[in-house]
């Protein structure tokens, strides 16, 4: 029996034994490729330019590089949490602190649900299993347009039960400097979460007066952040937006998220291999905190098929 030929605007650009299938979106100028497995963002580009450090078609996501963190994002200390009268165990994947990090849909395969010349969207439904003993479906379209990249997730509790979910997601930010050191960076935010050797907050501060403090935008120099920001500044649409900027200011990028999400991770990746070490700055936007599954701080409730949509996106210069 012969496979079945699909429209055009449905195949997939390539397939690849690392990510699966890979769809190209377009808009003007801009290039967007998403993959099958983790419907991830592995590459946008405004003409010759990357806007976001990503990795080749052969390759697999390494450090987190642009892929969809759900159930939870970040760091679960020791992988065990409670909710309700549910205890769930989820594997260690960041061994050496003993934490599950970045929740369960990075690995797994999507479905391609809709596409056209600008857009993709794709699904994926978690069923229970002892990492978390709950049915969610996940629904993230990735669409281009003048303004740039948006990205919109649907949640929705396909369960009968109630369930918890966190959300976030994992661009690097690119400007064309060799190291991060010479970009421009702006995080609007007052606090930041103080965390131990493991990566879990252990409480907060303000940011004004400190290393941390770049909500008027500086040059990132020598300072090392793998640092939760919240108590986010919003523009008068609700959005908040981080910047960074080329020195010479001839490229730039503005991540902006909705009010669904309050915090953003800033990491300026100096644990990285060599090669891609502090060559990027990932920002990522989380709708709760790191160990949050466990704190319940800021955690998403969702009842029987309730829905949850949150939009966040990257606007190229």
């Amino acid at each position: 029996m012969h496979a079945p030929i699909l429209p055009t605007d449905q195949r997939p650009a390539e397939t690849t034994s690392a990510t699966g299938d890979q769809w190209v979106i377009g808009h003007g100028h801009q290039r967007v490729t998403v993959t099958e497995v983790g419907a991830t963002l592995r590459a946008f580009t405004l003409g010759d330019r990357p806007v976001v450090e990503g990795f080749g078609p052969g390759e697999w996501s390494h450090g987190g590089r642009g892929q969809v963190l759900a159930p939870w994002p970040n760091r679960l200390g020791d992988g065990a949490y409670e909710f309700g009268d549910v205890s769930a165990q989820a594997p260690l994947n960041e061994i050496g602190a003993r934490n599950a990090i970045h929740g369960l849909v990075r690995w797994l395969p999507w479905r391609m649900t809709g596409r056209a010349q600008n857009r993709v969207s794709l699904r994926c439904e978690l069923h229970p299993s002892p990492a978390y003993p709950f049915a969610l479906g996940l629904e993230v379209e990735y669409r281009l347009g003048r303004e740039g990249l948006s990205v919109t997730t649907d949640a929705e509790n396909i369960g009968d039960v109630d369930l918890p979910f966190g959300l976030g997601f994992h661009p690097y930010l690119a400007v064309g400097t060799s190291t991060v050191d010479q970009a421009r960076l702006r995080v609007p935010a007052r606090q930041r979460l103080v965390t131990d050797d493991r990566g879990l907050p252990t409480g907060s501060v303000a940011v004004a007066g400190t290393e941390y403090d770049l909500g008027s935008g500086r040059p990132i120099g020598v300072t090392r952040l793998d640092t939760a920001y919240f108590d986010l500044v919003r523009d008068a649409d609700g959005r908040v937006r981080v910047d960074i900027d080329h020195p010479d200011g001839t490229a730039g990028a503005t991540l902006w998220a909705d009010d669904r999400f309050n915090y953003l991770m800033v990491f300026t990746g100096d644990t990285l291999a060599p090669g891609v070490r502090r060559t990027a700055v990932a920002v990522e936007p989380m709708t709760c905190p790191p160990d949050a599954f466990r704190t319940g701080t800021d955690v998403t409730v969702l009842r029987p098929s309730a829905r949850w949509t949150g939009v966040w996106g990257i606007t190229p210069r």
